[in-house]
């Protein structure tokens, strides 16, 4: 399987604070991958510094071999990455229609407002609601969906299942299985670490803002005792 996303010895800053000491991990196309660890640890900030939202990079940031650790947002976002983070950021005085309507596209093939509404039906009845309006998990459908219709094909998912009820943390679970089906490669953070283990196929355990353990999607579970320290569990 090609490698389609390759960070070697990846460090950031904010301001003068470096929080990234030197990330390694690639994401393969088609792949499900999560970066798991403590808050604080570096993952969310190893999102912000692919897509290029950082005060200051280091290192390399290859995408289908081509580098981009120098690419301003706008530039990798046109590559077809696409960043969905945790606070979701929903405009406030757009409707869901328009949500789902205002970021440009990158690609040709990206899913239709019909198509994210099959894959969201709740989203449905509430087109004409304004996004704040909704409910977190109904928000958190939005922010998916949206990126989705860009036609970016990498996916950085930042805490999607954050707050949210179990009802919703399976139908997300089940959409990040639908979206692997059709081809999308997603590197996803998450604490709920029951929920990531039933949906990666490879797991990076984050310490310290660097890699500490590559574990297959399959032997999570089994090492839970001995990754305790680096999850907070």
């Amino acid at each position: 399987m090609a490698e389609t996303l390759t960070v070697n010895s990846l460090e950031g800053w904010y301001g003068e604070s470096q929080v990234l000491h030197g990330m390694d991990f690639t994401v393969r196309a088609g792949e499900v991958v999560t970066l798991l660890g403590r808050n604080g640890a570096g993952k969310t900030t190893t999102l912000k510094a692919i897509m290029g939202l950082l005060d200051k990079r280091a290192g390399s940031i290859r995408l289908d071999g081509g580098e981009i650790i120098a690419a301003a947002p706008y530039d990798i976002a046109r590559k077809g990455i696409a960043f969905c983070p945790e606070e979701r950021g929903i405009f406030s005085s757009l409707s869901v229609r328009e949500n789902l309507l205002l970021p440009p596209k990158v690609a040709n093939g990206g899913m239709t407002i019909d198509q994210i509404l099959t894959l969201f039906p709740n989203l449905e009845e509430r087109l004409d609601s304004q996004g704040t309006k909704l409910s977190g998990g109904e928000q958190q459908m939005l922010a998916l969906g949206r990126i989705l219709h860009t036609g970016a094909r990498i996916l950085l998912l930042d805490e999607p299942t954050e707050g949210l009820a179990p009802v919703i943390i399976q139908q997300i679970g089940r959409t990040i299985v639908e979206l692997k089906r059709l081809g999308f490669t997603i590197l996803l953070v998450e604490q709920n670490v029951g929920f990531a283990s039933q949906l990666a196929d490879r797991h990076y355990v984050v310490e310290l803002g660097r890699v500490v353990e590559e574990i297959p999607g399959g032997e999570l579970e089994n090492r839970l005792g001995a990754l305790k320290g680096y999850l907070g569990l």
